[in-house]
């Protein structure tokens, strides 16, 4: 801006202010009041309708909300007797589904039998809940513990390893030691090497030997093979499925009696001894 803008600027608004009439005001006086018009003057045309700077006049938008899950209750917990919706479909305490009912009389049932409203389902139309007591719902949440439990607890792998030359006793302590990891639902890597001063051959069979004379059922992670070129073999063991359980014992009931057990069966059911020596003994007069 100019300095006879600024003059000017200056002049009109000491008229104004004054009423028009010229006043006479020394040279710093005027220097002054100047000096003051000029920063009101700057300082509103500075934030004037006129201004470049901008202001964020816009609402900044709220974080989103968390989507509800849709996958139904995950726990066991009981609503109360605030229940949200007019029509529910309702199972008793022992599993009888009791059909569409409204959310008074299942009050009244809970308030009559001292049961508690269990949300089973909320995805369904209408939503299902269940009836239940205190005892079946404390029962209820120590299964979903545990179930959580083994889903979640990592499998520990035990490791054996023992050569080949080893002594039955020894053997046998160690397979026992086997049993044991097995039936705590670990895996056990069984290690067999070549013993000092013998060859390492069929190292595999030798493996599959040693397991086959375990007293209980196993499972293999991964079977008896030879590792380090041929001088060792190794395998992996786990506890059986409840399916390779199931097929066992199948299998043991359609096994047929050995042949012994059938002679032994039959000779049972014909006539005594000494009535068969009697004819040997005819015969040979």
């Amino acid at each position: 801006m100019s300095a006879g803008c600024v003059r000017w600027m200056l002049s009109h608004a000491v008229r104004t202010v004054s009423g028009g009439s010229p006043v006479y005001r020394p040279p710093a006086l005027r220097f002054t009041v100047c000096s003051e018009r000029y920063n009101i003057i700057t300082a509103s045309w500075r934030w004037s309708a006129f201004s470049t700077k901008e202001h964020n006049t816009e609402q900044t938008p709220g974080a989103p909300k968390k989507k509800q899950d849709s996958r139904g209750n995950p726990s066991i917990t009981s609503v109360g007797r605030k229940i949200p919706q007019r029509q529910i479909q309702v199972i008793s305490a022992t599993g009888e589904n009791l059909g569409l009912m409204h959310r008074a009389d299942v009050i009244r049932i809970m308030d009559e039998e001292g049961l508690k409203l269990v949300l089973l389902s909320e995805n369904k139309d209408p939503p299902v809940y269940q009836l239940m007591s205190g005892k079946q719902i404390h029962e209820e949440q120590l299964k979903m513990r545990e179930k959580k439990k083994e889903k979640g607890a990592p499998v520990q792998v035990k490791e054996l390893s023992f050569s080949s030359g080893i002594a039955s006793h020894d053997l046998a302590t160690k397979l026992k030691q086997v049993e044991n990891w097995l039936e705590k639902k670990h895996h056990v890597r069984i290690t067999v090497r070549a013993g000092h001063g013998e060859p390492a051959v069929n190292l595999d069979a030798t493996l599959e030997q040693i397991v086959e004379k375990m007293e209980v059922m196993v499972g293999f992670v991964s079977k008896p093979k030879a590792i380090r070129d041929g001088q060792a073999a190794m395998c992996i063991l786990r506890p059986p499925s409840a399916k390779e359980l199931s097929q066992k014992g199948e299998n043991k009931a359609a096994v047929p009696q050995p042949a012994s057990s059938t002679l032994k069966a039959t000779q049972s059911e014909t006539s005594p001894v000494g009535s068969t020596d009697t004819t040997e003994g005819s015969v040979q007069h």
